[in-house]
């Protein structure tokens, strides 16, 4: 079989397969990359799969996958995503650890979902590096490696050239935090919608909340969030939101906290970064005063601090990295 064209055609992203493959992992892998979308008028992903050793590969739920391409294909690739691992107390092949490092070494980006981070964690590119896994996982990396920075409540983390995620549903959000940072939000926005996925959740969100989000429509907390959702730039407090959704203060913070793992305020401040970074991304000449009026904030210092805290960055390198983002790939 010939192998995917080089040079100039689009980004490839190789996903590994081995023996005793993690499905689910590896279908949110091939959802992502490999289906065309030409409604989305971009220079979409190139995907292959490479086999880290000898077929045929035995998968979970009792099929087997053969691989077209063996490890070379990593050192064409521009993305390599590690779609778990079988066994976290099994050592990688040795040949895939010495594709890892000389791919990295060359600035290729490396993804791991759940307990991929193993395998990058044994190729020594995590070294010094902050990453999360799933949470059951978490302690056994952190004895194992201890040079590592493990943050167990993390969905995702994004160290620029090595990215780390939890379990399986947060390998889906971190991949589409790629996306975001290849294409744009409004590109993440609609694989998500055809996905039927939320279309942006920080990393840094915690794993486990003890109950899912309220979907109902008859919920009053599910009603009082999509009401907040529309109404960003109004003043909002515990006390308002509990008198509009007809419950007690104290009713709304135990409801919010069950519910997404955070209190009332926390989740608005959160809601109103999202609604800052849609207005960084998509109205580049806005100031930052109107950006921090149209999000809610009230003052751009307010929206400085929060921002930086739960982006990690400040609202001006957001947009300067997205305008750069947007840059290569119009000259792509």
């Amino acid at each position: 079989m010939s192998e995917p064209a080089p040079q100039s055609a689009p980004h490839l992203v190789v996903a590994l397969a081995y023996d005793r493959l993690c499905t689910f992992e590896f279908g949110c892998v091939t959802e992502l990359f490999a289906l065309e979308r030409p409604e989305l008028d971009v220079a979409w992903y190139r995907f292959a799969v490479c086999a880290a050793e000898r077929g045929p590969l035995r998968a979970a739920g009792g099929v087997t996958v053969s691989a077209p391409y063996t490890l070379a294909m990593l050192d064409r690739a521009q993305t390599i995503v590690i779609p778990g691992w079988r066994d976290a107390d099994e050592r990688p092949p040795e040949a895939l650890l010495r594709k890892l490092r000389a791919a990295y070494a060359r600035g290729a980006r490396l993804c791991s979902i759940c307990s991929g981070v193993f395998v990058l964690a044994a190729a020594g590119v995590l070294d010094g590096k902050r990453v999360t896994t799933h949470w059951r996982y978490a302690d056994k990396l952190q004895q194992r490696y201890p040079q590592l920075q493990v943050e167990a409540d993390a969905l995702y983390i994004d160290e620029g050239q090595v990215l780390t995620s939890a379990g399986s549903a947060a390998g889906i959000d971190m991949l589409l935090h790629l996306v975001r940072r290849d294409h744009g939000g409004a590109v993440a926005n609609r694989v998500a919608q055809r996905l039927v996925v939320p279309p942006h959740r920080e990393g840094g969100q915690a794993q486990f909340v003890p109950r899912p989000m309220p979907r109902a429509e008859s919920s009053p907390l599910a009603r009082l969030m999509d009401w907040v959702r529309a109404n960003p730039r109004l003043e909002h407090s515990v006390a308002s939101l509990a008198a509009r959704a007809a419950m007690s203060p104290r009713t709304l913070q135990r409801q919010f906290l069950d519910a997404t793992g955070m209190g009332p305020y926390e989740w608005v401040v959160r809601e109103r970064v999202s609604v800052a970074r849609d207005l960084l991304e998509a109205r580049p000449t806005l100031s930052m005063e109107r950006v921090a009026e149209l999000a809610g904030f009230g003052s751009e210092e307010s929206l400085r601090r929060h921002f930086r805290r739960i982006a990690l960055t400040s609202p001006a390198a957001y947009r300067e990295q997205f305008a750069r983002g947007a840059r290569r790939r119009s000259a792509g």
